[in-house]
Order: structure tokens, then C-alpha cells, then sequence
């Protein structure tokens, strides 16, 4: 695959399963910081309620927040768009609420991913009549794959039509821990029943 680079030779357990690395430990964490950055200044010293969607968004947020120079408070939401855990039908539930009052305040939704654009777009319509704002910033973007807009105010990388996995990002649960974000063979998702 062209826009991938080799894999590292570590870790040794998944190799055989990823085509290559798509972005680079290095990479992330310079876009990472710049997108910090970006916020910061937008921002201007007003406070935040950061909402991460679990659980993809873990890492990707843990180290956002890190380049945040501004006053912020951290809650997360579930959601499920998904009726067997493999094909999605389209429905959307909100499997956790924040915690914190959302109402009034700037909201800063981040995600992980954003592929069709369904979960996140039901997301934004939940949560504007209550916040005074709502703005959002994802890691990657697949805007390919794209079936219902959806406003994105940060974006980290626009990526191709790849199935992709690391840094938080999973295939059935596995490989979050990869420190850079790479492209998973189509066997390895083909033979489980799909992406």
C-alpha cells in the first residue's frame, strides 16, 4: 500500500495483521500539539466542557488535553449506533450521559474518528439546545465515507478509505495500544464478519 510506511518491528503480537503505518508516532504527536494550539487560541481563555466519545478517544484526548492552555472541565459519552455489534442500522442511542450540566456552557465534543457522520451529527442535535456552543474536533477524518454532514471545527488528518487501528482506535477490541495509527489487512476485519 503506497500512502503507508513500514511497520516497526515491534509490537511483535499484531504485525502480521497491519499493512503499515499510515501516521507516525511523531506525527500525531505534532498535529496533536498544534491542534492544542489552535483551541487555545479560539478559545481565548474561556472555559471548556471537553466531552470525549468513548472509547476510541482515550488516548487522542488524554493528549489533547495536555496542549489545552485554558480553563476546562473533562466529562465523556457512549453512544451505540450499532444493533448487533457488527452492521450498524443507522439508530442512535446515548448509552451515557455527561455527568456534568452541559447547559450553557461552551462544549468542545471530541472524537476519535469520523466516518459517516451519523453518530456524531445525532451528538451535536442532542446537545445544542442545552450548550451555549458546541464545537468539535476529531483525530482522523474519513470524509469518503461520509452519509450525513456533520460540522467539524479541528480536524487532526483527513485519511483515505482505510480500515485503521492504534492510538485508541480498536478492532474488536484489540490494538488501541499501538503508539501510531495504522492500516489493518482486509483478512484480518474480512474474516471476523466485516468492518
Amino acid at each position: 500500500m503506497s500512502s503507508c510506511q513500514p511497520l516497526p518491528n515491534r509490537p511483535r503480537y499484531c504485525l502480521r495483521q497491519l499493512e503499515g503505518v499510515l501516521l507516525t508516532q511523531e506525527q500525531i504527536e505534532a498535529r496533536v500539539a498544534a491542534l492544542g494550539e489552535e483551541i487555545t487560541r479560539d478559545y481565548a481563555d474561556r472555559s471548556v466542557t471537553v466531552l470525549g466519545v468513548l472509547n476510541g478517544v482515550v488516548v487522542f484526548l488524554a493528549d489533547l488535553l495536555r496542549h489545552l492552555d485554558l480553563p476546562c472541565r473533562l466529562d465523556f459519552v457512549t453512544l451505540c449506533s450499532y444493533g448487533d455489534c457488527a452492521e450498524s442500522n443507522g439508530e442512535v442511542s446515548l448509552v451515557k450521559e455527561p455527568a456534568l450540566p452541559i447547559a450553557g456552557e461552551c462544549v468542545l465534543v471530541v472524537e476519535d474518528i469520523v466516518d459517516t457522520g451519523r453518530t456524531l451529527a445525532w451528538l451535536v442535535e442532542w446537545l445544542r439546545p442545552q450548550a451555549e456552543e458546541v464545537r468539535v474536533c476529531c483525530l482522523l477524518d474519513k470524509p469518503s465515507r461520509r452519509v450525513t454532514p456533520v460540522g467539524l471545527d479541528y480536524v487532526g488528518f483527513e485519511i483515505p478509505d482505510h480500515f485503521v487501528v492504534g492510538y485508541g482506535l480498536d478492532f474488536a477490541q484489540a490494538y488501541r495500544n499501538l503508539p501510531y495509527v495504522a492500516v489493518l489487512k482486509p483478512e484480518t476485519y474480512q474474516v471476523v464478519g466485516g468492518e
